[in-house]
């Protein structure tokens, strides 16, 4: 993790005025350093073009290449190293390496190249300077060539810092594209699990109020006495009427449940809570159905994603039980357990679960499973349920026949 300074370095050296700052400083040490040490024409030139160049080697790195380049030739015209070359030098190659204008290998080696080109009339300049310079291939002639050796290592270096500080920037942006793709990743399936959420919660409030719509229409026609003709009609397509609404609704959920699913709603009225079973067992019994509910233990508000879990479990089982049970006696036992254990068990004794081949496993119409209201949404959304508070359901033949729906809702730490 970088410290306060170095991202207030980092942040300099990103600046825009960085490099002209630097390069302008540098080529005014250059003519500091020309007037306290004169030199040939050649070395002059030299120094101050490699000196000035750099201050575009971040608008045009290839620059570099100049800058180099007059430190070299700045080199050659004399045989002292002057300290503003070597500054010029190691920063060119830096540049050369970083921005990677040429592969570092190609670098390196014209590098090595123009040191020995240096090193050459070096070797020459000795010479005429009547300097001891033994005969090429002769004993101790190596020794002559340790100038251009020791220039290829400083550049293979600094070309090399160059090379490794590019690597690991080009790493950081692929790491935060990645990162950002991820994001967006994750969003999206946020997105599309809060659809999800949605059409559930639909589904599960509107399909039990349709299905009572059409239970009492069915019901009206034969228990309301000298019905007419024309009424007993209008009672049908009353009912006919919420079947179809019940299955365009499936048929729009199966589109919201889509990624494609481009539905929003929210939820304004508030959420039904475990006080409300009193109002949904009368519905249900106003609809015909025989319903007991039995609540042992002390009752104790629990969070409110338990609340609405059990609330909505009773009223789907409660759906299911009316759809594929009708007339069956339906109990709905709430038991609040000592150890924070909310156990939920509707049970009736319908036919029970109904055998035959289904879509696939968690459909809820597989064999020795009764499907749910919903076309296999109502058992999936009651396990869904469960597992969203950390517990668990199960949906199977009661014990005694009929139809059994089971969860434990674990509600606290023990």
């Amino acid at each position: 993790m970088s410290t306060p300074l170095q991202q207030r370095l980092r942040a300099r050296i990103a600046a825009p005025a960085y490099p002209w700052v630097t390069g302008g400083a540098l080529t005014v040490g250059a003519v500091a350093e020309l007037i306290a040490f004169p030199g040939s024409v050649t070395t002059v030139i030299g120094v101050l073009v490699s000196s000035a160049s750099l201050m575009w080697r971040r608008s045009f790195p290839p620059v570099a290449v100049l800058t180099v380049a007059s430190g070299l030739i700045g080199f050659a015209g004399d045989v002292s190293l002057y300290v503003s070359i070597m500054a010029s030098g190691l920063i060119g190659c830096y540049t050369l390496g970083r921005n990677r204008v040429l592969h570092p290998a190609v670098t390196v080696a014209g590098a090595a190249l123009g040191a020995l080109c240096v090193n050459l009339v070096h070797i020459n300049t000795w010479s005429r300077m009547d300097l001891p310079v033994p005969a090429l291939w002769e004993k101790g002639s190596l020794s002559l060539f340790a100038e251009s050796f020791l220039l290829t290592v400083v550049v293979f270096g600094a070309v090399m810092m160059g090379d490794a500080v590019r690597s690991r920037e080009e790493t950081r942006d692929e790491r935060d594209l990645a990162q950002a793709q991820l994001i967006a990743m994750e969003r999206q399936q946020a997105a599309e699990a809060e659809r999800a959420a949605i059409a559930r919660e639909l589904h599960d409030i509107v399909s039990h109020s349709v299905s009572m719509i059409a239970v009492q229409a069915e019901s009206a026609t034969y228990t309301t006495p000298g019905l007419s003709p024309e009424a007993r009609d209008g009672f049908q397509q009353i009912a006919g009427t919420a079947r179809s609404s019940m299955a365009e609704l499936r048929r729009l959920l199966g589109v919201l449940r889509t990624p494609q699913g481009q539905g929003d709603a929210a939820l304004t009225a508030p959420q039904p809570t475990l006080d409300h079973l009193s109002e949904l067992v009368e519905q249900h019994r106003a609809v015909g159905g025989e319903v007991t509910l039995r609540i042992t233990g002390e009752r104790v508000p629990l969070p409110a994603a338990w609340e609405l879990s059990a609330y909505r479990i009773t009223q789907e089982a409660l759906t299911n039980a009316r759809k594929h049970a009708p007339g069956a006696r339906t109990v709905v036992e709430i038991d609040y357990g000592a150890d924070r254990l909310l156990t939920l068990r509707v049970r009736d004794d319908g036919p029970g679960p109904v055998s035959g081949p289904g879509p696939g496993p968690g459909s809820g119409s597989g064999p020795g499973s009764r499907p749910g209201s919903g076309a296999g949404h109502g058992l999936t959304g009651m396990r869904e349920r469960a597992a969203l508070v950390g517990g668990r359901l199960s949906a199977a033949a009661g014990p005694d026949g009929g139809f059994l729906v089971e969860a434990e809702l674990p509600w606290g730490a023990g």
